[in-house]
């Protein structure tokens, strides 16, 4: 039983100093990520689709460790989260970890800032981030 446990033991020290060294995942320099549609100022009556996109990189689910991929996240009415942690996953920051490029938002009536920033297999933000210039639409009933 004292074998086990010190094996074990050993296996969470290896595995816990493994993933304090991971480095963070990068992306060619040529890579942007944008909203298609809506457009910055855009008026909307209900619910809409949004329509993500990515240049010079390609997208994969989370999970998928795949070099010159990460999936989309959209923050709604929030700041950048820190940029070197784990993207939230709350009704600010919404992810499309099967790698979607379009979704419907039901937003509430009134103005709403959105942003796309791309996360890695785990959700974290690439080094240099990849995120989207903020746009602000109107949401009308």
């Amino acid at each position: 039983m004292r074998l086990l446990y010190l094996v074990l033991l050993g296996l969470g020290i290896a595995l816990g100093s493994g993933a304090a060294m991971a480095q963070p995942k990068s992306m060619p320099e040529d890579a942007k990520v944008y909203i298609l549609w809506p457009p910055d100022g855009q008026v909307i009556r209900g619910a809409f689709w949004v329509r993500m996109g990515l240049s010079g990189a390609g997208i994969a689910p989370a999970g998928v460790d795949k070099k010159g991929t990460g999936h989309h996240h959209i923050l709604i009415d929030a700041p950048l989260p820190k940029l070197d942690e784990p993207i939230p996953n709350d009704r600010n920051h919404v992810h499309f970890g099967l790698g979607q490029t379009e979704a419907r938002l039901d937003l509430p009536a009134g103005k709403h800032a959105l942003q796309l920033l791309l996360g890695d297999e785990s959700h974290t933000p690439h080094q240099p981030p990849l995120y989207s210039k903020q746009i602000t639409i109107t949401v009308v009933r």
